[in-house]
């Protein structure tokens, strides 16, 4: 199992751009959260091998805003394993891109469903 859960593992590496920033000149959480779901979705995937649906993402936190020009990575994890649902972590880092300082910048759990053809959920 801890194999499998490594090799799920997403991390997709971005730079903020001026058409992603909001009226404070930092990320926009919304465009954040879309990086977030669609890596939290990868890794569910992977993980899986099953068609599936997002149920909700949980304890999102905004720790620190992310400015423009730093570079941002974000990470998705299994983190938990139910009998119907899956959870994965998302973290997101932001680097300076002089620097290389790094810090946590947003973090959250996505709670994911498998599905039939129906939609209707099914065992994992």
């Amino acid at each position: 199992m801890k194999e499998r859960i490594a090799k799920s593992e997403t991390r997709h590496v971005r730079i903020v751009f001026p058409n992603t920033l909001n009226d404070h000149e930092t990320l926009f959480g919304g465009e954040a959260l879309k990086w977030m779901d669609e890596v939290a979705y990868i890794t569910a995937i992977r993980f899986l091998r099953r068609r599936i649906v997002t149920v909700s993402a949980e304890n999102i936190r905004f720790i620190c805003p992310i400015e423009a020009d730093s570079i941002v990575e974000v990470k998705g994890t299994v983190s938990k394993i139910g009998r119907v649902k899956l959870e994965i972590k998302v973290e997101v880092t932001m680097e300076d891109m002089l620097s290389e300082k790094k810090e946590k910048a947003i973090e959250a759990i996505f709670v994911f469903v498998a599905v039939n053809e129906k939609q209707n959920p099914v065992r994992l």
